[in-house]
């Protein structure tokens, strides 16, 4: 079982969780999303408490309108880079952390 990015960090990308993970190539970046490999992530949990937008969840415990976001860290982990060293989040990301319906805003 894997760990997933949820909603809540469109638009909001903060890179704690990167910063915790003993895996050199699990967290992947897009444009304003993060995506968890599934298939490198270790099932630590580590990164879970370090999300400042409560985005991260085991697979089991993925919100049921947040389920297709199981999906879509798969896909896009194999597409996107990997992200190995914290980064600032992005400049209006407190203004978005909050918000829902996100999905219509992910930059693939």
């Amino acid at each position: 079982m894997a760990f997933v990015v949820g909603e809540a960090c469109i638009r909001c990308k903060y890179t704690d969780c990167v910063d915790v993970c003993p895996v050199d190539d699990c967290f992947r970046e897009g444009e304003n999303f993060l995506v968890i490999d599934p298939v490198t992530c270790i099932d630590c949990g580590l990164c879970v408490p370090e999300c400042p937008a409560d985005a991260i969840f085991a697979e089991d415990d993925v919100p049921a309108e947040q389920q297709e976001y199981i999906a879509l860290n798969a896909e896009l982990a194999q597409h996107w880079p990997p992200i190995n060293s914290p980064k600032p989040p992005l400049a209006d990301a407190d203004d978005w952390v909050d918000t829902g319906d996100k999905l219509q805003y992910l930059v693939r």
